[in-house]
């Protein structure tokens, strides 16, 4: 278990960390510093068996999960998010790369002709989606800070075929768009890594046009977490040390300026999946107190807000 230090730098530098693995090996291009364990040796005779990003550089990584040609098949969270009809009209590569909690365009009712913002767009299956559902008068802009992601996200782009789309390098604390130039800001299971999340959600404010449309998927905490669990660097980059809890969700969108704020549940996960989606060695730190309370606890949801037609002087 690695703690999460007090620079929001070094914490991005972790989150980018696992998710460049995660498409350098959608890529094909081996990430540096694994272990040697990850090789074909440590989970058996095929050759095509790559190191999975859910194991840390320095780890053994003889976990069933390390070795799976499928890369989000054993977590819980980014599993089973997309339909089969869904899936079927992007390239296979931007799935394997997803490592989101949910299908954040669904829930955003996207209408031709309006120009989208997805905050981490990782290997850009959100933003394909969204393309395709704004047609060739609107735009869908992805934004991410690993160039790995970027890397695929293009490639995935021009497999697609799809032209109305440009992904763009930065962070989601600040936004390299000018202010009301977006309709609808999406995003899947990225905001809950930032270490600012106050300042991503005024930042998606101010790109916003009067009258847009806020519309993630995140995991969120009903309740408090454990100090054990919330240090965790590892259970952070996973998606779970970094939720927020459901009130202080609200209270952020609130203090940003959104209105008609909604949190709709649509998974809840049990203490084993937390364990499954890379916080096991904090889990096992943890009084059966402390268990007893995070189980049930998480949740991924649907996160709805409004930025307001008229604004105030």
């Amino acid at each position: 278990m690695k703690i999460v230090p007090q620079s929001d730098e070094q914490l991005r530098q972790e989150v980018s960390a696992r998710y460049a693995r995660t498409a350098l090996q959608v890529l094909g291009t081996p990430a540096e510093n694994t272990s040697s364990c990850c090789g074909p040796s440590c989970c058996g005779p095929s050759e095509e068996t790559q190191p999975a990003p859910e194991a840390p550089a320095a780890s053994s990584c003889c976990a069933s999960r390390c070795c799976s040609s499928d890369i989000s098949q054993d977590n819980p969270i980014t599993s089973d998010l997309y339909t089969q009809m869904e899936l079927g009209e992007i390239p296979v590569a931007a799935t394997l790369a997803s490592l989101g909690c949910g299908n954040p365009t669904a829930l955003a009712e996207l209408s031709p002709g309006e120009k989208v913002l997805d905050l981490g767009s990782g290997g850009g299956i959100d933003v394909l989606f969204s393309a395709k559902r704004v047609g060739p008068t609107g735009f869908a802009y992805g934004l991410d800070m690993t160039d790995a992601m970027l890397e695929l996200a293009k490639r995935n782009r021009q497999e697609a075929g799809i032209e109305n789309v440009q992904f763009l390098k930065g962070i989601i604390e600040a936004i390299p768009l000018p202010e009301n130039s977006i309709d609808v800001v999406i995003s899947n299971c990225v905001i809950n890594l930032s270490a600012d999340k106050g300042q991503v959600l005024r930042e998606a404010y101010r790109v916003l046009t009067p009258g847009g449309r806020f519309a993630v998927s995140d995991i969120v905490v009903q309740g408090e977490l454990p100090p054990a669990l919330r240090r965790d660097m590892e259970s952070w980059a996973g998606c779970v040390a970094g939720a927020l809890e459901e009130d202080t969700y609200r209270a952020l969108l609130e203090k940003a300026g959104f209105v008609e704020i909604e949190i709709e549940v649509t998974r809840r996960y049990s203490l084993d999946d937390i364990v499954s989606s890379g916080a096991s060695a904090s889990v096992a730190s943890l009084s059966p107190e402390e268990r007893a309370g995070v189980d049930g606890r998480f949740i991924s949801a649907f996160v709805r807000a409004r930025k307001p037609e008229k604004q105030e002087a």
